[in-house]
């Protein structure tokens, strides 16, 4: 026996051990084996379908929250501007009332100056007639002989008492 070329016998011992193992692993070996290969490629196709899902759920949730930002910034924008405008809406009015109160209070205020000074011209004729009248008087009861320097002094009186009712 030769260690190069193998006798029959044992080439025939071979192939019979060998169908009996092959024969044995067939039966109870390779489906196991090809069982757990299958279910592992399914869980990592499942993995796979999985992955691909949770990809495109986070690809649509951040696109609505880009939506959501988007909607919120305009809302924000269109908030800014309605409270812009009603505050330059409330100035604007309250200047307004602000200017008519004011001018209200002007008004008012050259009305009471005017009926003041009007007053004040009433009494200042009074004053002044009646102070003419007590001169005149003194001035008549001194000078009764002199009708002439009378009668002219008694015009200048009355020029003065027309020229201050006048102003």
């Amino acid at each position: 026996m030769s260690l190069i070329t193998p006798d029959f016998g044992l080439l025939f011992w071979m192939v019979i051990i060998f169908g009996a193992v092959f024969f044995l692993l067939a039966k109870f070996g390779f489906p196991v084996i090809t069982k757990a290969v299958r279910e592992r490629s399914e869980h990592i196709a499942e993995s796979l379908r999985a992955a691909e899902e949770a990809r495109l759920s986070l690809e649509r949730l951040t696109a609505e929250q880009d939506r959501i930002l988007e909607r919120t910034r305009q809302e924000q924008a269109r908030l800014i501007k309605e409270t812009t405008d009603e505050r330059n809406s409330i100035i604007a009015k309250a200047s307004e009332e602000a200017s008519a109160e004011a001018a209200k209070v002007m008004q008012k205020a050259r009305e009471e100056i005017a009926a003041e000074q009007e007053l004040a011209r009433r009494e200042l004729r009074s004053e002044v007639s009646a102070l003419s009248v007590a001169i005149a008087e003194k001035i008549v009861r001194k000078e009764l002989e002199d009708t002439g320097e009378q009668k002219a002094l008694l015009d200048k009186f009355v020029d003065e008492a027309v020229h201050s009712q006048m102003n």
